[in-house]
């Protein structure tokens, strides 16, 4: 029997270990899945909704408990794992309530025909998910494949077994057997799982490459997909910018989960007339970050996931460094606490000649490039194949109109990227290479779903 061990990147001590799923045991457990999925689907949506609700309360009585043990398995803070399990469970009724309205059946009608829009389940869902926030890309994922009926077969990331498992407990207390069947592997069997027959909707979070890869063989089938990928987000400071605000959110949004957000900041552009003063701002709010053990109660900074991801963030800024980049703070020499971990270091003098500002990092580096003006500025912004997230500061009036022109699906003017949360909240947009598809919020919830229009006379 195969095991995967989840191992603590701070120390490098074992957490834990599931037992691997074998490749061969997916047809049947696809088959399982379509026969657990029409039962649920004759469920009404409010059904399913009432049958989920009790997994928000037992996920938010163990708060503390589980968001330690996510911060053990992936080294971020705790409190930021803390955060991320009240963030799935402390409005759990709230958001079942916001994706069922949104995907509630809506009647159009003129005077002769009545047709109902349906948002019907596509079926067999699988969802593989990243370990950077393993149980809050779970939750975005699964909860609204759920109450639109679908079953899901859920492949969590290698690196972050054990949060995920106890997410799924947390949901098959309450769901029909089935429903939701987890399968733990790697690669091979997230390859599997989206070449199987009998998959009607694929979604993920992860690398662009490995999009790439999804897409294509879901096309074979033409399985639907939601893809978020990788990002290369920048941010623009320019004239008229509020020095102060603009260093505090580039060092917090560069650097917090070790730069292991999909939506980091990794390039900044600064125009020639603030970039004394941003600089000087940015380096003090980075020397301010402690970097430790997620575990330790003075941690800001936890480690790399795993030697692979810290040796692949070094090498971009060993690379940058011999094409001429300076190290203006962290850097690979500054006092590290263990093997997987990287102080958070800026980078200046960065050209797109470097990989750093042109190759997803996803690490706690800034590369920082001072340009003539903020035309200047956005060019090279957008000049990625990527388009997450983008952020820019300035005079209210130039930062909105730069910011319209982002190629990036989410942008933030004088603050970050995060939307209203009202009536279900802003979707998770990726451009170009960044997001096929997307989720979250009203628009998000229904790519869950076949739309159906049934259409009959209206005096019938």
């Amino acid at each position: 029997m195969s095991t995967i061990a989840s191992i603590d990147p701070a120390t490098g001590h074992s957490v834990g270990e599931v037992v691997t799923t074998p490749v061969g045991e997916i047809p049947g457990i696809i088959a399982r899945s379509r026969a657990a999925q029409e039962r649920w689907a004759d469920l009404s949506i409010d059904e399913r909704v009432r049958v989920l609700a009790g997994v928000g309360p037992r996920l938010l009585e163990r708060a503390d408990e589980l968001g330690l043990l996510l911060s053990r398995e992936m080294g971020k803070p705790v409190g930021d794992g803390v955060g991320e399990v009240k963030a799935c469970s402390a409005g759990w009724d709230e958001e079942c309530a916001e994706i069922a309205e949104a995907i509630a059946p809506e009647v159009r009608e003129d005077e002769k025909t009545r047709s109902t829009m349906y948002r019907d389940p596509y079926g067999v869902s699988v969802a593989i998910t990243p370990w950077n926030f393993p149980m809050l890309m779970a939750h975005w994922q699964i909860l609204p494949s759920l109450i639109a009926g679908n079953s899901v077969v859920f492949k969590p990331s290698e690196e972050t077994p054990l949060i995920a498992q106890a997410y799924a407990d947390a949901l098959q207390e309450s769901l029909p057997e089935d429903v939701l069947i987890v399968v733990h592997g790697d690669g091979e069997q997230g390859r599997a799982l989206v070449a199987a027959d009998g998959v009607d909707l694929i979604t993920f979070t992860g690398s662009r490459a490995a999009g790439q890869h999804i897409l294509a063989e879901a096309s074979k089938q033409l399985k639907r997909v939601i893809l978020e990928l990788g990002g290369k987000d920048p941010l623009l400071v320019l004239t008229g910018a509020d020095i102060d605000k603009a260093a505090a959110f580039a060092a917090r949004n560069s650097f917090r989960n070790a730069g292991q957000v999909c939506v980091s900041t990794e390039r900044i552009y600064v125009t020639e007339d603030v970039a004394p003063a941003f600089m000087d701002a940015f380096v003090a709010e980075t020397a301010e970050l402690t970097l430790g053990p997620g575990t330790h109660p003075d941690t800001v900074i936890g480690p790399m996931v795993n030697r692979r991801q810290r040796d692949k963030v070094a090498e971009q800024i060993e690379g940058a460094v011999a094409q001429g980049a300076q190290v203006a703070a962290g850097g690979l020499d500054a006092a590290i606490p263990g093997d997987n971990f990287i102080a958070p270091t800026i980078l200046t003098g960065v050209t797109h000649e470097m990989d750093v500002a042109m190759e997803e990092t996803f690490g706690p580096v800034a590369a920082v490039v001072t340009v003539a003006d903020a035309e200047e500025a956005l060019r090279l912004a957008n000049d990625t194949p990527y388009g997450l997230g983008g952020v820019v500061f300035g005079e209210q009036e130039l930062a909105s109109r730069i910011g319209r022109r982002l190629c990036s699906g989410m942008v933030g003017i004088n603050q970050g990227i995060y939307g209203a949360s009202t009536d279900g909240g802003t979707p998770w947009i990726g451009a170009r290479q960044s997001g096929y598809g997307f989720h979250h919020g009203r628009e998000g919830h229904r790519q869950f779903c076949q739309a159906r229009v049934v259409s009959t006379p209206k005096d019938a």
